[in-house]
Protein backbone atom coordinates (compact mmCIF):
# COMPACT_ATOMS: atom_id res chain seq x y z
CA UNK A 1 0.00 0.00 0.00
CA UNK A 2 1.49 3.33 -1.05
CA UNK A 3 2.00 6.26 1.26
CA UNK A 4 0.49 9.73 1.08
CA UNK A 5 2.09 11.79 -1.71
CA UNK A 6 3.51 15.19 -0.84
CA UNK A 7 5.37 18.03 -2.50
CA UNK A 8 8.16 20.05 -0.93
CA UNK A 9 8.13 23.59 -2.33
CA UNK A 10 9.56 26.93 -1.31
CA UNK A 11 9.31 30.62 -2.06
CA UNK A 12 12.79 32.14 -1.59
CA UNK A 13 13.56 29.57 1.11
CA UNK A 14 10.21 29.84 2.93
CA UNK A 15 9.44 26.12 2.67
CA UNK A 16 6.25 24.09 2.66
CA UNK A 17 5.04 20.52 2.68
CA UNK A 18 1.97 20.40 0.44
CA UNK A 19 -0.66 17.66 0.73
CA UNK A 20 -3.62 17.23 -1.61
CA UNK A 21 -6.80 16.47 0.34
CA UNK A 22 -9.34 17.48 -2.28
CA UNK A 23 -10.75 13.95 -1.94
CA UNK A 24 -11.31 14.58 1.80
CA UNK A 25 -9.58 11.40 2.98
CA UNK A 26 -6.60 12.66 5.02
CA UNK A 27 -6.50 12.43 8.79
CA UNK A 28 -4.40 15.29 10.16
CA UNK A 29 -4.73 15.68 13.93
CA UNK A 30 -2.52 18.27 15.60
CA UNK A 31 0.20 15.79 16.59
CA UNK A 32 0.54 14.52 13.01
CA UNK A 33 0.80 18.08 11.69
CA UNK A 34 3.56 18.77 14.19
CA UNK A 35 5.44 15.61 13.26
CA UNK A 36 5.29 16.29 9.52
CA UNK A 37 6.60 19.83 10.08
CA UNK A 38 9.37 18.75 12.48
CA UNK A 39 12.78 18.97 10.80
CA UNK A 40 14.19 15.97 12.70
CA UNK A 41 11.14 13.73 13.20
CA UNK A 42 9.31 14.44 9.94
CA UNK A 43 9.90 16.17 6.60
CA UNK A 44 10.32 19.65 8.04
CA UNK A 45 8.78 22.92 6.87
CA UNK A 46 7.82 26.43 7.87
CA UNK A 47 4.17 25.62 7.15
CA UNK A 48 2.15 22.53 6.26
CA UNK A 49 -0.21 23.29 3.38
CA UNK A 50 -3.32 21.20 2.70
CA UNK A 51 -5.27 21.57 -0.54
CA UNK A 52 -9.02 21.15 -0.19
CA UNK A 53 -12.07 21.60 -2.40
CA UNK A 54 -13.05 25.27 -2.55
CA UNK A 55 -16.30 26.40 -0.98
CA UNK A 56 -16.46 29.53 -3.16
CA UNK A 57 -17.43 29.09 -6.81
CA UNK A 58 -14.86 31.69 -7.88
CA UNK A 59 -11.97 29.74 -6.35
CA UNK A 60 -9.89 27.01 -7.97
CA UNK A 61 -8.70 25.48 -4.69
CA UNK A 62 -8.93 26.00 -0.94
CA UNK A 63 -5.55 26.31 0.80
CA UNK A 64 -5.40 25.46 4.51
CA UNK A 65 -2.25 26.59 6.35
CA UNK A 66 -0.83 24.97 9.48
CA UNK A 67 2.10 26.25 11.53
CA UNK A 68 4.73 23.81 12.87
CA UNK A 69 3.08 23.97 16.31
CA UNK A 70 -0.11 22.61 14.73
CA UNK A 71 -2.05 25.88 14.88
CA UNK A 72 -3.81 27.28 11.82
CA UNK A 73 -2.61 30.42 10.04
CA UNK A 74 -4.82 32.81 8.12
CA UNK A 75 -2.46 33.75 5.30
CA UNK A 76 0.86 32.87 3.74
CA UNK A 77 1.87 34.76 0.63
CA UNK A 78 4.76 32.51 -0.39
CA UNK A 79 2.65 29.39 0.01
CA UNK A 80 -0.10 31.03 -2.05
CA UNK A 81 2.35 31.58 -4.90
CA UNK A 82 3.49 27.94 -4.72
CA UNK A 83 -0.06 26.59 -4.70
CA UNK A 84 -1.10 28.98 -7.48
CA UNK A 85 1.74 27.69 -9.64
CA UNK A 86 0.58 24.09 -9.09
CA UNK A 87 -3.00 24.98 -10.00
CA UNK A 88 -1.84 26.87 -13.11
CA UNK A 89 0.11 23.83 -14.28
CA UNK A 90 -2.82 21.54 -13.50
CA UNK A 91 -5.36 23.72 -15.28
CA UNK A 92 -3.00 24.85 -18.06
CA UNK A 93 -3.82 28.46 -17.28
CA UNK A 94 -1.94 31.61 -16.30
CA UNK A 95 -4.37 32.83 -13.65
CA UNK A 96 -6.05 31.14 -10.67
CA UNK A 97 -7.88 32.09 -7.48
CA UNK A 98 -6.81 30.54 -4.18
CA UNK A 99 -9.28 30.50 -1.31
CA UNK A 100 -8.06 30.80 2.29
CA UNK A 101 -9.79 31.37 5.61
CA UNK A 102 -8.85 35.04 5.14
CA UNK A 103 -10.45 35.37 1.69
CA UNK A 104 -9.84 34.90 -2.03
CA UNK A 105 -6.37 35.55 -3.45
CA UNK A 106 -6.02 36.06 -7.19
CA UNK A 107 -2.70 34.95 -8.67
CA UNK A 108 -1.11 35.09 -12.08
CA UNK A 109 2.08 34.18 -13.87
CA UNK A 110 4.52 37.07 -14.04
CA UNK A 111 7.28 35.54 -16.13
CA UNK A 112 10.37 33.46 -15.51
CA UNK A 113 13.27 34.38 -13.26
CA UNK A 114 16.96 34.43 -14.13
CA UNK A 115 17.22 30.94 -12.64
CA UNK A 116 14.58 29.65 -15.06
CA UNK A 117 11.99 29.17 -12.32
CA UNK A 118 8.45 30.61 -12.42
CA UNK A 119 7.69 34.07 -11.08
CA UNK A 120 4.20 34.33 -9.60
CA UNK A 121 2.27 37.45 -8.58
CA UNK A 122 -0.50 37.28 -5.99
CA UNK A 123 -3.05 39.87 -4.91
CA UNK A 124 -2.92 39.57 -1.12
CA UNK A 125 -6.04 41.67 -0.61
CA UNK A 126 -6.36 44.95 1.28
CA UNK A 127 -4.03 46.02 4.05
CA UNK A 128 -6.16 46.35 7.19
CA UNK A 129 -4.89 49.14 9.40
CA UNK A 130 -7.47 49.76 12.13
CA UNK A 131 -6.39 48.65 15.61
CA UNK A 132 -9.45 46.39 15.87
CA UNK A 133 -8.60 44.62 12.62
CA UNK A 134 -5.01 43.75 13.49
CA UNK A 135 -6.07 43.16 16.36
CA UNK A 136 -4.36 44.81 19.32
CA UNK A 137 -5.49 45.16 22.92
CA UNK A 138 -5.82 48.94 23.11
CA UNK A 139 -7.14 51.63 20.79
CA UNK A 140 -4.19 53.33 19.14
CA UNK A 141 -2.66 54.84 16.02
CA UNK A 142 -1.37 51.71 14.28
CA UNK A 143 1.33 53.74 12.50
CA UNK A 144 2.96 54.19 15.93
CA UNK A 145 1.79 51.43 18.24
CA UNK A 146 2.60 51.86 21.95
CA UNK A 147 4.31 48.50 22.45
CA UNK A 148 7.89 47.34 22.60
CA UNK A 149 10.63 45.61 24.55
CA UNK A 150 14.17 46.92 24.86
CA UNK A 151 15.59 47.85 21.42
CA UNK A 152 12.35 47.06 19.59
CA UNK A 153 9.91 49.95 19.99
CA UNK A 154 7.26 51.92 18.05
CA UNK A 155 6.09 49.34 15.45
CA UNK A 156 3.60 49.72 12.62
CA UNK A 157 0.59 47.41 12.78
CA UNK A 158 -0.86 45.77 9.66
CA UNK A 159 -3.21 42.86 9.09
CA UNK A 160 -2.44 40.98 5.87
CA UNK A 161 -4.72 38.04 6.64
CA UNK A 162 -2.82 37.68 9.91
CA UNK A 163 -1.47 40.22 12.43
CA UNK A 164 1.91 41.89 11.83
CA UNK A 165 3.99 44.34 13.83
CA UNK A 166 6.84 45.82 11.79
CA UNK A 167 9.77 47.35 13.69
CA UNK A 168 12.22 49.57 11.80
CA UNK A 169 15.78 48.87 12.95
CA UNK A 170 19.34 49.85 12.07
CA UNK A 171 20.37 46.24 11.41
CA UNK A 172 17.71 43.64 10.66
CA UNK A 173 20.33 40.88 10.84
CA UNK A 174 21.41 41.68 14.42
CA UNK A 175 21.10 38.38 16.37
CA UNK A 176 20.64 40.31 19.60
CA UNK A 177 17.12 41.17 18.37
CA UNK A 178 16.07 37.53 18.00
CA UNK A 179 15.01 36.77 21.59
CA UNK A 180 13.25 40.14 21.81
CA UNK A 181 11.20 39.37 18.68
CA UNK A 182 10.29 35.96 20.10
CA UNK A 183 9.07 37.59 23.31
CA UNK A 184 7.06 40.21 21.43
CA UNK A 185 5.22 37.56 19.42
CA UNK A 186 3.34 36.63 22.60
CA UNK A 187 3.10 40.12 24.13
CA UNK A 188 -0.30 40.73 25.82
CA UNK A 189 -0.78 43.71 23.50
CA UNK A 190 -1.47 41.17 20.70
CA UNK A 191 -4.47 39.05 21.75
CA UNK A 192 -3.99 36.68 18.78
CA UNK A 193 -0.18 36.90 18.97
CA UNK A 194 1.64 38.61 16.09
CA UNK A 195 4.24 38.15 13.39
CA UNK A 196 7.20 40.36 14.31
CA UNK A 197 8.99 42.01 11.38
CA UNK A 198 12.50 43.49 11.60
CA UNK A 199 12.84 45.91 8.68
CA UNK A 200 15.88 47.94 7.65
CA UNK A 201 15.87 50.62 4.95
CA UNK A 202 18.94 49.86 2.77
CA UNK A 203 18.26 52.04 -0.26
CA UNK A 204 15.63 53.95 -2.18
CA UNK A 205 12.47 51.83 -2.09
CA UNK A 206 14.47 48.88 -0.79
CA UNK A 207 14.21 47.07 2.56
CA UNK A 208 15.98 44.17 4.20
CA UNK A 209 13.59 42.04 6.24
CA UNK A 210 13.49 39.22 8.72
CA UNK A 211 10.24 37.99 10.27
CA UNK A 212 9.60 36.00 13.42
CA UNK A 213 6.46 34.18 12.34
CA UNK A 214 3.68 33.47 14.80
CA UNK A 215 3.81 29.78 15.73
CA UNK A 216 6.91 29.16 13.59
CA UNK A 217 9.87 31.35 14.52
CA UNK A 218 12.26 33.08 12.14
CA UNK A 219 11.91 31.93 8.52
CA UNK A 220 14.05 32.60 5.44
CA UNK A 221 11.18 34.60 3.92
CA UNK A 222 7.65 35.63 4.88
CA UNK A 223 5.30 36.80 2.15
CA UNK A 224 2.61 38.39 4.29
CA UNK A 225 5.39 39.89 6.44
CA UNK A 226 6.95 41.43 3.32
CA UNK A 227 3.57 42.92 2.39
CA UNK A 228 3.18 44.32 5.89
CA UNK A 229 6.70 45.79 5.79
CA UNK A 230 6.07 47.43 2.43
CA UNK A 231 2.86 49.02 3.68
CA UNK A 232 4.51 50.07 6.93
CA UNK A 233 7.45 51.74 5.15
CA UNK A 234 5.09 53.66 2.86
CA UNK A 235 2.94 54.78 5.80
CA UNK A 236 6.02 56.08 7.58
CA UNK A 237 7.20 57.90 4.45
CA UNK A 238 10.39 55.83 4.30
CA UNK A 239 9.64 54.51 0.80
CA UNK A 240 7.13 54.81 -2.01
CA UNK A 241 4.27 52.39 -2.44
CA UNK A 242 6.31 49.93 -4.52
CA UNK A 243 9.35 48.40 -2.84
CA UNK A 244 11.88 45.61 -3.12
CA UNK A 245 12.06 43.43 -0.03
CA UNK A 246 15.41 41.64 0.34
CA UNK A 247 15.31 38.33 2.19
CA UNK A 248 18.05 35.76 2.64
CA UNK A 249 17.56 33.96 -0.67
CA UNK A 250 16.17 36.60 -2.99
CA UNK A 251 13.83 39.51 -3.52
CA UNK A 252 10.09 40.05 -3.33
CA UNK A 253 8.44 43.01 -5.06
CA UNK A 254 5.63 44.52 -2.99
CA UNK A 255 3.20 47.14 -4.27
CA UNK A 256 0.58 48.84 -2.11
CA UNK A 257 -2.02 49.85 -4.66
CA UNK A 258 -4.15 52.99 -4.44
CA UNK A 259 -7.20 50.87 -3.63
CA UNK A 260 -5.27 49.56 -0.57
CA UNK A 261 -4.78 46.08 -2.04
CA UNK A 262 -1.26 44.68 -1.88
CA UNK A 263 0.41 42.64 -4.61
CA UNK A 264 3.46 40.45 -4.10
CA UNK A 265 5.66 39.08 -6.88
CA UNK A 266 8.54 36.62 -6.62
CA UNK A 267 9.95 33.25 -7.56
CA UNK A 268 8.90 29.77 -6.41
CA UNK A 269 10.48 26.33 -6.71
CA UNK A 270 9.56 22.66 -6.41
CA UNK A 271 12.30 21.02 -4.33
CA UNK A 272 11.14 17.39 -4.48
CA UNK A 273 8.26 14.92 -4.39
CA UNK A 274 7.82 12.09 -1.91
CA UNK A 275 5.48 9.92 0.12
CA UNK A 276 4.66 10.07 3.81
Amino acid sequence: MGGTPFLKMHGLGNDFVILDDRAGTLDLPVERRRTIAHRQLGIGCDQLIVLEKPTDREADVFMRIYNPDGSEAGACGNATRCVASLMMDEGKTSQVTVQTISGLLESQKAGVGKNGLPVISVDMGPARLDWREIPVRDACDTNHMPVGIGPLQDPVGTNMGNPHATFFVENAMDPALDPVAAELERHPFFPQRANIGLAQVIGENKLRLRVYERGTGFTLACGSGACAAGVAAARRGLTGRKVEIIVEHGTLTIEWMRDDRVTMTGGIALAYRGEL
